[in-house]
Order: C-alpha cells, then structure tokens, then sequence
C-alpha cells in the first residue's frame, strides 16, 4: 500500500465527520443536550486527526500523481493550499472541541458559548470541506472540472447546432 493509497483511505473522514458532526452539534444545541453535543466535539476531534494523517499522506500521494497524463502540478497545488486551511481549521475546531468538552463536563456556563463558537466554525469548515473534497476529486476525475463541463455544454449546443443543420438540408 503506498501514500497515495493510504490518502484515499484516510482524506474522506475529515470531510465526512466535519458535516454529520455540524448535523449532531446543531441537534444538541436544538434540544440543549450535552451528551449529544459531546458525541459532535468526539467527531470533530476525530476529524482533526483523520486531517493529520491526510496531510501526512498527501505528499507522498502528490509525488505518486503529479506526472501522470492529465493530471496537473498547478490542480495539486490548488488542492494542497486548500486543504492546509481546512487542517488548520479542523485543529482550532478540535481543540475547541476539547475546551467544550472540558466546560461541559464542569457545568460551566461557558459552556454554551463555546459550542456557539464552535458551531460557528463548524459551517465555515463545512464549506471548505466540500471546496477540498471538490479540488481533490478533479485532481483523477476530469470529467468534474470546470473547463470539462465548459467544454461539454460547449460540444452539446454544436452537436445540436450540426443536427438541426442537418435537419434543414
């Protein structure tokens, strides 16, 4: 198993865990129930560290890819940028969640504001999320890029075009 493999295994959670997670800390708010609200901050921090071993994985996996036919050193790098903010920010979220933690367990009235905090940067983290996720599936998957559905349309109102021509003759 190489880096490139290990990447693909372990890149998913960060992701996955930020947006259910976002879903169970909102319903703990909702229904003011800190054992759910915990269940969220454990996931978080779980995807804080599935972030690690993805960052940790993704230069191998980059060395493994990079001159590979279509597949570009400037898509790599846009993805690497973007998912070194997404890290960080899941390490802010998962210390937070750790402080969250620690004021529920102590019944401190702090407590409400930090998961406020930490809701607050959950859906910022969601939405880089899905940048991420979107940057490093166009890195194999070139049917998903912008320029490919560009193109695509581009070659289905021709194609119409050269039909309904043809239609005339």
């Amino acid at each position: 198993m190489n880096d490139a493999h290990l990447h693909l295994i372990v890149n998913h959670f960060p992701i996955i865990g930020t947006v259910f997670g976002l879903g169970i800390l909102i319903s703990g708010m909702i229904l003011k129930n800190n054992s759910v609200k915990t269940v969220a901050y454990v996931l978080f921090i779980v995807a804080a560290i599935f972030a690690a071993f993805s960052m940790g994985t993704g230069e191998g996996a980059e060395e493994l890819v990079e001159d590979m036919p279509n597949v570009g050193k400037q898509i790599i790098h846009d993805h690497e940028e973007l998912a070194e903010g997404f890290a960080i920010l899941l390490y802010v979220i998962g210390f937070m969640s750790l402080i969250s933690i620690y004021l529920s367990i102590k019944k401190n009235a702090l407590g409400k504001y930090s998961a406020i905090i930490t809701l607050v940067l959950v859906s910022i983290a969601v939405f880089l999320a899905k940048e991420v996720g979107t940057s490093g599936g166009e890195i194999r998957h070139t049917e998903i890029r912008p320029k490919a559905i560009l193109g695509a349309e581009a070659e289905q109102k021709t194609g119409s075009k050269e039909k309904s021509d043809a239609d005339n003759d």
